[in-house]
């Protein structure tokens, strides 16, 4: 039983290839893009005004040279919460359930800001490491706590969004497999256990967007640092 919770985190193959890459590489086939006309249908108005409502949100504590980072937050953005919510639909595979796929881009983009700020304000940067005001017999302690504090965020980007989204695909499939099994026996409690698996499935959906935007949004914040 355990084994066929847990089997829904196992990327599918078909001819023995992995079919992950197709789950990455569907949210770019799915993205609408604008049309040459002067007038868009809905969804494209509703996308564009979603971008830029994210992007003047996203970008509003930084400075002017943290600003050509919004193309890359916002595909980013776009990119997670598509194969979250993708990975919702009954038979599907969520690549994102996958701590090496979280940590991927988590680890390149945490790197780039630490190397941003040692080359922009590296003076500012190294006194991250030390809080004002210490004492001086407790510098060594931390400065290392503060060093382990700053190798760990890549780390806690991905254990963050891997939990999360985990832990709500296993409470939807056990409430599913508890409306099966009751069926047959008790109808009543069945259907209600049915209507709670209902408001889940709306509430992990807000989840599911929510953890892309805190992902996108804490890497931000480590710009903000460095820039």
């Amino acid at each position: 039983m355990m084994m066929s919770f847990f089997s829904q985190f196992t990327s599918p193959y078909f001819m023995g290839v992995p079919l992950i890459a197709l789950s990455i590489a569907l949210p770019c086939v799915l993205s609408p893009t604008p049309l040459s006309r002067w007038l868009n249908n809905q969804l494209i108005s509703l996308q564009t005004w979603f971008i830029n409502r994210f992007t003047n949100q996203l970008l509003m504590p930084l400075n002017v040279g943290g600003h050509k980072w919004a193309l890359l937050f916002t595909s980013m953005m776009m990119f997670l919460i598509t194969i979250n919510v993708l990975g919702l639909l009954p038979c599907t595979f969520t690549p994102t359930t996958q701590l090496s796929m979280n940590t991927g881009p988590a680890v390149p983009l945490w790197l780039a800001t630490v190397i941003i700020g040692m080359r922009n304000q590296s003076t500012m940067a190294l006194g991250h490491l030390l809080p004002e005001g210490a004492p001086t017999p407790l510098i060594p302690m931390f400065i290392i706590i503060e060093t382990i504090s700053l190798f760990i965020r890549p780390l806690a980007l991905g254990v963050r969004l891997t939990a999360n989204l985990t832990a709500g695909h296993l409470l939807i499939q056990l409430i599913a497999t508890a409306v099966s099994v009751l069926a047959p026996m008790m109808m009543t409690v069945a259907i209600l256990t049915a209507a709670v698996l209902f408001l889940l499935t709306l509430l992990q959906i807000a989840v599911v967007m929510i953890q892309a935007y805190v992902f996108v949004l804490l890497l931000t914040l480590y710009l903000q640092e460095d820039v």
